[in-house]
């Protein structure tokens, strides 16, 4: 019996010893659950390494394990600002929508007060964005300061500010085209030139006084060529535009073809310019590429359209020229082309009511 009591004594000894050296182990363990060296009593996220404690919003629970560290009622993953209770900081922008090329846009012979054809395609240009050319004639009948105020300014004047405009005959029925050039302003070009150029997304626009014989002449040599040709030259891009009044090809009964832009012609088609754009004949006609002498080129030619369709008045086809692949005379409308880097797109958009219209494509050369 005392041999047991021994055993059970010793027994007892080793379980005292074992407890004894385990205890302090157990208590550091529990007491720093997330070994930071903070102990549980006072870490304000006992479970979280934090070893800096910081606490944003002051809640007693570290911003680690906090779901809304600025304490502004708004989780941290729905919080544009998780570090501003204010959300004074500028949260990422969206990401900006995809660029589209740009839209050029417009007709020549516009606007008269005897007429309301300018209306009809200026509510066209209302629904289309884009920069806003005219072919010349923009407002009948001689382009006084009063017509423009009084018949211009009431339908496609309310575009001016994306308006890039070419001048044409009527309007040098006032002595030097004033009333073209003080309702325009800068955008016209020097009033003693009537031509410049601007450059639309990656092509090159060039806008051509067609009334040529009032500013030094329309020859090889004439200071506007002279300009032309040292412009292009300045900007050899690899998609071309220009556009003036009076055109080198057209079927029209009342005016038709006309030879005084030929040196202009031919200067854009040395350079590879792909697209002109006229007016003055009272109707539409796409012409398929070709060189100044009328002869098709497909691989080099400059496609003309003729877009006498702005509102004052429509005129009947004459004899169709060569070349000519499609006409129309009872539809006024506008001309809308998308200007891709490479290409082309065109559209004849017609007015409410009619269903007349032409679109397809071309590549820049």
């Amino acid at each position: 019996m005392q041999r047991n009591y021994k055993k059970l004594a010793a027994v007892l000894v080793l379980v005292l010893v074992a407890l004894a050296l385990c205890a302090p182990v157990a208590s550091a363990v529990g007491s720093d659950r997330d070994a930071d060296g903070i102990p549980n009593a006072s870490d304000n996220c006992p479970k979280n390494y934090n070893p800096d404690q910081k606490d944003l919003d002051g809640d007693g629970k570290g911003d680690v394990c906090d779901s809304d560290r600025d304490g502004d009622g708004q989780l941290n993953a729905d919080d544009p600002c998780p570090d501003d209770p204010l959300n004074g900081c500028v949260a990422p922008p969206p990401p900006p929508p995809p660029q589209s090329d740009p839209v050029f846009v417009g007709a020549g012979d516009i606007a008269s007060c005897a007429s309301s054809g300018d209306e009809a395609t200026a509510n066209l240009l209302d629904g289309i964005p884009g920069t806003v050319y005219t072919l010349g004639d923009n407002v009948y009948d001689s382009g006084t300061d009063a017509e423009f105020a009084n018949c211009y300014n009431p339908s496609w004047g309310r575009h001016i500010a994306r308006t890039k405009p070419s001048v044409g005959n009527h309007e040098y029925q006032t002595a030097g085209a004033s009333g073209y050039y003080n309702y325009f302003g800068a955008a016209a070009g020097d009033p003693s030139k009537g031509y410049y150029s601007y450059d639309l997304g990656a092509w090159h626009i060039i806008a051509l006084n067609s009334m040529c014989e009032n500013v030094g002449g329309c020859g090889e040599g004439s200071p506007m060529v002279t300009w032309l040709k040292e412009d292009l030259a300045a900007n050899p891009s690899s998609c071309t535009l220009a556009y003036w009044h009076h055109p080198v090809f057209s079927s029209g009964s009342a005016h038709g073809n006309d030879p005084k832009m030929i040196p202009s012609w031919d200067a854009l088609y040395a350079a590879g310019a792909e697209v002109v754009l006229s007016g003055h004949d009272h109707d539409y006609e796409r012409f398929a590429p070709q060189k100044s002498s009328g002869v098709a080129d497909l691989e080099r030619g400059i496609r003309e359209f003729v877009v006498g369709t702005g509102g004052r008045s429509l005129r009947a086809f004459g004899t169709i020229r060569a070349n000519s692949e499609v006409q129309n005379s009872d539809t006024y409308g506008v001309l809308k082309l998308t200007l891709h880097s490479s290409s082309y797109d065109w559209q004849f958009v017609p007015e409410a009511g009619k269903t007349f219209s032409d679109s397809g494509s071309g590549s820049c050369h």
